[in-house]
């Protein structure tokens, strides 16, 4: 079977989904954890658009092993060569320089002809080749541009040194039949050879990134550019988990196959989730919540006969266990431990004896603990992201002939801050008591909060987006207790503004 090369741009356009960024160590932790799962290329970032975005390109240049490092950079001089600059140090680096080549882009956007933008492209290709080998070129706006002009500037960047070359589906605008044309018109009329790979990086504005991108492998394209989660600009970009396990569960169609160890699929998603704040909705491809889930009678009772009649693929396929396994108070050390690493957790002594203090007090709030339970635990704790504010207390009174009080006491480096306010809810008084221990007044944007567990004393995670100077920030908090849950995630969303303004 033909080998399909994985790109991910989660790094890059997956965290361009607003309030979706993270800081440069949470960057470095789903680098490794993309490495480790196999995935081939790892886009690191657009090292030119900010320093947080440089620095978070060199460090995973500096020390991911295992997978091609690339960065992107528009058709400019000085764009590539500062996203060399950033990529230097890695083992296998990927300069990856785009320009726009449909008329309403090159029209209105960059105001250029068709000729000079062909020039600019040639000549980033050529500057970038002088630098590294492994350079791709992206036509911006690939399925709304001219195909003989896609003609031309793919046939002029191949000769300029181009190894791989992407057709975006930028806007999420073509049809899997119209994207069959457009790929095979390129392999007819471009030359391509052994050593240029056509690449498909398609958004999901219609909802057909996914077969969009299967379409354009079955046709001839072999690299695939995908997101975890889907997440990226607008509607979001071709999901890694739905790319991958379509080829994997549909070899009898598709005849090809990817490098992806898709048992790391779950705790990579779940990762991702922790760090941008985006929740993956319960009906999710793969992931969601419900993807392995029966609770029709009927479909329940095919499945106890056997597991095929309504599951194309298992739960274990992609990290997610089924374990009866439980834990609880008096569990001990060894069955934490055993049930973390089938999780996919391998924590380092320090982190394990932090998590296990954490678990008891879970374990004497719930009669059983759960693998969400572990997850969102584990998530929550570990959570990179540095804390200029941490929580020290909180109290809040209400009720419904009462206005709600709330007193809060956080500290920030060795020094107890306390403040008290009221509000229209319980929440509503502790985000206000923060706001005023941190001076940061923000528009809360939405608030959600789920149940992680089932039952009585399930876990409670709350999700946050703020508002502030134009920018949208969002906030995880996971706890027993749902306000103190939203309390976390307000905080995690304050040390996420406050983080910014440090870069």
């Amino acid at each position: 079977m033909d080998r399909v090369i994985i790109f991910d741009t989660t790094l890059r356009d997956g965290e361009q989904s607003p309030g979706a960024s993270m800081n440069v160590e949470q960057k470095v932790e789903v680098a490794k954890l993309l490495a480790k799962m196999g995935v081939d290329v790892i886009e690191a970032g657009f090292p030119i658009s900010s320093p947080m975005q440089f620095e978070g390109a060199k460090r995973i240049a500096d020390t991911v092993k295992g997978s091609v490092i690339a960065g992107l950079c528009r058709a400019v001089d000085k764009d590539i060569t500062t996203c060399y600059e950033a990529l230097k140090n890695a083992e296998e680096k990927r300069i990856h320089t785009f320009i726009a080549t449909s008329d309403i882009h090159m029209t209105y956007k960059l105001k250029k002809s068709k000729d000079e933008v062909l020039k600019l492209a040639t000549s980033a290709v050529k500057l970038a080749k002088s630098m590294v080998d492994d350079i791709e070129f992206s036509a911006e706006d690939a399925t709304r541009s001219d195909w003989e002009f896609l003609k031309d500037i793919y046939t002029a960047v191949i000769e300029a040194g181009a190894t791989t070359i992407n057709v975006p589906d930028t806007v999420g605008y073509t049809m899997p039949e119209e994207y069959t044309k457009l790929i095979r018109f390129l392999m007819e009329n471009v030359p391509i050879n052994d050593n240029v790979i056509i690449s498909v990086h398609c958004h999901n504005d219609l909802g057909m990134a996914t077969a969009n991108t299967l379409q354009a492998l079955y046709t001839g394209a072999r690299q695939a550019e995908v997101a975890v989660n889907g997440i990226g600009e607008r509607a979001g970009n071709a999901s890694l988990e739905e790319i991958v396990m379509a080829l994997k569960t549909r070899q009898d169609v598709y005849r090809l196959k990817t490098g992806i160890k898709t048992e790391h699929i779950y705790h990579l998603s779940k990762t991702i989730v922790n760090f941008t704040g985006l929740s993956v909705q319960p009906n999710k491809a793969i992931v969601g919540e419900n993807a392995f889930a029966h609770e029709a009678g009927i479909h329940q009772d095919g499945v106890i006969k056997n597991r095929m009649t309504y599951e194309i693929m298992t739960p274990e396929s992609i990290g997610l266990q089924r374990s009866t396994l439980v834990l609880g108070r008096h569990s001990g050390k060894h069955g934490l431990t055993v049930r973390l690493k089938e999780l996919g957790y391998a924590l380092e002594r320090e982190d394990f004896n932090r998590i296990y203090g954490k678990f008891l007090e879970i374990a004497d709030k719930k009669k059983e603990v759960f693998d969400e339970d572990l997850i969102a635990l584990v998530e929550d704790e570990l959570n990179i992201l540095p804390e200029v504010f941490h929580l020290d207390y909180f109290s809040v009174v209400t009720g419904n002939n009462m206005i709600p009080t709330a007193t809060v006491k956080l500290r920030k480096k060795d020094a107890f801050i306390q403040e008290a306010a009221t509000g229209d809810g319980p929440v509503d008084a502790l985000y206000r008591a923060i706001e005023k221990i941190t001076d940061t007044p923000i528009k809360l944007a939405s608030y959600s909060i789920n149940a992680v567990t089932r039952g009585k004393d399930a876990m409670g995670s709350a999700t946050i987006s703020v508002e502030r100077n134009g920018r949208t920030y969002r906030g995880f908090g996971v706890a027993t207790d749902v306000i103190e849950a939203s309390v976390n995630a307000f905080l995690n969303a304050i040390n996420r503004i406050h983080m910014n303004s440090m870069e």
